[in-house]
């Protein structure tokens, strides 16, 4: 039986031992950012200065390492790491569950004396052999062909990872099979950053740009989670298996009042924030902003843009220390994209751009006709990209937790489309046109008379659009929040390689018909660009049933589920880009669909079985004891109409167990999409079922009966 103790307990909190207390930050060394990394300082204070400068050369040029001087790099990665308390090491790697994975192994090696020597040798740094059998492929590797190799990423900075009993040192690593097919997200993302590279630098030497040698492209996460009382999170078999609540009726109160965004900041929650961050800061992690976000128990964190590279790796980390940190305040961090419904689900806005090593922001508008005509050209190249490839980018953020948040009131829809604000349609309208309505501002002609001056915001923002221009980056809003960045980005940088050298193929043909004048041959090609490709941009309101149907007017795609959305990754299209482009052989496209429609069946199996269990075991039960109390209560009308309202939703919720039941044993003999779609057309409906009459008994039944804490319980008490 439930009782009302278990909320006090939870609401009780007070400073602890796992807390870290306060800093002074006026006080020499109180900075601690960076200090649990090896970076460039670190590197340069310890490294020989010949090593030093060939390591950082290398990395500068985007070269594979010198196996020279990776001994070097090894001695000195170890005698900093033990100096930070580390005994172990690990080829900290990033494979296709989504998480990362890591093999610990001590520095110390026996001598043959009774005594160890601490070691580690350029070759261990470089290269590892983890155990490949049991991680996700695809189909790439048979079970029993256990090879696969981790390979040194020495663009991202090498880390320290504490623990009470000691540390660890953590080299981020590619993960690729013995066949040299890439078993992770880090290296087609890096490949994806190589060809993005190659044909935006193509494009700025039509610009006349001879200075810059590398194009980077930058990310800056928002990370939306929830936090909740570890107590209630450890009574909940559905939270603790699956990650969302698959019961819970309708709070009396959910965000309808919005006091909790950007509210004040619980004294808990914003303890715990407080050394989330700086255990990231520690790490590198360039945390920026935290607020309350719009649902109950919601918050986000969001850091300053980084090298995607290095993003996506901060990412995972960001993700893995929100969760540890948490448990030290009694909270437990939840990253489904829907644990609760009926409230805001939870997001992860990938802010995308692209820069030169020479510090220019390729997509942020400039002051002069120059710089206007470049931003227009670029800009371009996105919305093309966009509009070609708007399945594959839905099928890029396709999960099962995806399928309930998408299209809801806090997310973007499933139809992908983007947002420019009107200023910067207008621009366009006019480079295709001529002519624009103008604006406040003025539309000043720029050479062409077509490129007009952009300023840095020119329009609202539009939460509802899942691709908006916000300023000088592109927001792509859809990522649900347990997600990596790795596939999604390298999706982001391959099509738009490949829309700039369409652009650039068309520039130059331009340039020839135009005699040089690069001001009319820009023109020319945004103008095509546009009048090709407008239909994908839409400013209005992606919730509204209009927008549906005119989405479908304009030949835009509507998948709102996964099974809709994954088939796209091994389209022919899709597998022209990436195999045109070295991102990703089709070979390496077909395993990612693999895993990932066996990820949906399976993950909604476990969901399947755990919600039937918990219905059997522990509503049910619930509800017969309910009924028990109504016999004893003796005869009356009133407790007869309870009575036949109990009975009949006991019923409903008997027969919806066996549909559900029936539903998780009668798999197809199928495998692949064709399960996915069973577990989406079969198990979801006799979830929903079930979840249907357990939450109305919720509303009825005897609250110290009921067996699980209720949303009204999760929700607000902090």
């Amino acid at each position: 039986m439930r009782t009302r103790q278990q909320n006090v307990t939870a609401a009780q909190w007070s400073v602890n031992g796992g807390a870290m207390g306060t800093t002074d930050l006026t006080e020499p060394g109180a900075n601690v950012y960076g200090s649990s990394v090896f970076t460039v300082a670190e590197q340069r204070q310890r490294l020989p200065k010949h090593v030093f400068k060939q390591l950082q050369a290398t990395l500068d040029a985007g070269e594979p390492l010198n196996a020279s001087i990776a001994d070097a790099v090894a001695q000195a990665m170890r005698e900093w790491a033990m100096e930070k308390g580390a005994t172990h090491y690990t080829h900290w790697f990033q494979p296709l569950t989504g998480l990362t994975a890591e093999k610990h192994d001590s520095f110390y090696n026996p001598t043959g004396d009774g005594f160890a020597i601490a070691e580690f040798s350029g070759k261990e740094l470089i290269q590892g052999e983890p155990d490949a059998s049991s991680f996700p492929t695809g189909g790439i590797r048979a079970t029993f062909e256990a090879r696969g190799y981790t390979a040194w990423d020495p663009s991202s900075p090498a880390f320290i990872l504490d623990n009470p009993n000691g540390a660890v040192l953590c080299i981020p690593t590619a993960f690729v099979s013995w066949t040299g097919e890439a078993l992770d997200h880090k290296i087609p993302l890096l490949r994806s950053m190589d060809a993005l590279s190659r044909s935006a630098v193509r494009a700025l030497r039509l610009f006349g740009d001879e200075e810059a040698q590398r194009i980077f492209t930058t990310v800056g996460p928002e990370q939306e989670y929830f936090l909740i009382d570890e107590q209630y999170y450890f009574e909940r078999p559905d939270l603790y298996t699956t990650g969302r609540t698959l019961f819970g009726a309708k709070p009396p109160r959910g965000h309808e009042l919005d006091e909790h965004y950007f509210g004040s900041i619980p004294e808990r929650v914003l303890a715990c924030m407080l050394e989330a961050e700086r255990e990231l800061q520690t790490l590198g992690v360039p945390v920026k902003t935290r607020h309350n976000e719009v649902a109950p128990a919601q918050y986000e964190l969001a850091p300053i843009y980084e090298n995607s590279n290095i993003g996506s790796d901060h990412q995972q980390l960001t993700m893995q220390v929100l969760q540890n940190v948490a448990r030290r305040y009694g909270l437990v961090c939840l990253l489904h994209e829907k644990p609760f419904a009926g409230v805001n689900g939870s997001g992860k806005h990938n802010n995308w751009s692209m820069g030169t090593d020479t510090g220019h922001n390729l997509l942020e508008p400039g002051d002069t006709p120059d710089e206007n005509a470049q931003f227009m050209f670029f800009c371009a190249a996105v919305i093309k990209a966009v509009n070609k490839h708007q399945q594959l980018l839905r099928a890029s953020v396709a999960n099962v937790g995806q399928d309930h948040r998408l299209g809801a009131n806090e997310a973007p829809p499933a139809i992908i489309s983007i947002f420019l604000g009107q200023e910067l349609e207008n621009a366009f309208t006019k480079v295709a046109t001529g002519k624009g309505r103008r604006t406040k501002k003025g539309l000043l002609g720029l050479g062409a008379e077509a490129l007009p001056h952009l300023p840095l915001h020119g329009g609202d923002r539009n939460r509802t659009s899942p691709f908006a221009f916000t300023g000088n980056k592109f927001e792509f809003r859809a990522l649900g929040s347990s997600m990596s960045l790795g596939f999604v980005n390298t999706v982001l940088n391959t099509i738009v390689a490949e829309s700039i050298d369409e652009l650039c193929a068309s520039l130059e043909k331009q340039l020839k018909a135009a005699k040089g004048d690069l001001g009319a041959a820009v023109s020319a090609v945004v103008k095509d660009v546009w009048e090709g490709n407008k239909q994908i941009v839409f400013n209005g309101d992606g919730y509204s049933t209009s927008w549906h149907k005119e989405a479908e007017k304009r030949g835009l795609a509507n998948l709102p589920t996964t099974p809709d959305a994954l088939p796209w990754l091994v389209e022919k299209q899709t597998i022209k880009a990436f195999e045109n482009y070295k991102v990703l052989s089709e070979r390496e496209l077909e395993s990612r669909f693999e895993v990932f429609v066996e990820q949906y069946s399976t993950k909604l199996n476990i969901e399947g079985e755990t919600a039937a269990s918990i219905a059997r075991t522990m509503i049910l039960p619930a509800a017969l004891r309910q009924a028990e109390l109504l016999d004893d209560a003796g005869e009356s009308a009133g407790i007869e109409r309870l009575k036949e309202e109990l009975s009949g939703l006991t019923d409903e919720l008997v027969e919806g167990i066996f549909e559900l039941e029936k539903a998780n044993r009668d798999h197809p003999a199928e495998e692949g999409l064709e399960l996915a779609k069973y577990m989406r057309d079969a198990v979801i409906p006799a979830m929903d079922r079930v979840r249907d009459a357990a939450d109305q008994l919720e509303r009825i039944v005897a609250d110290d009966l009921w067996p699980l804490p209720k949303y009204s319980e999760m929700l607000f008490i902090k």
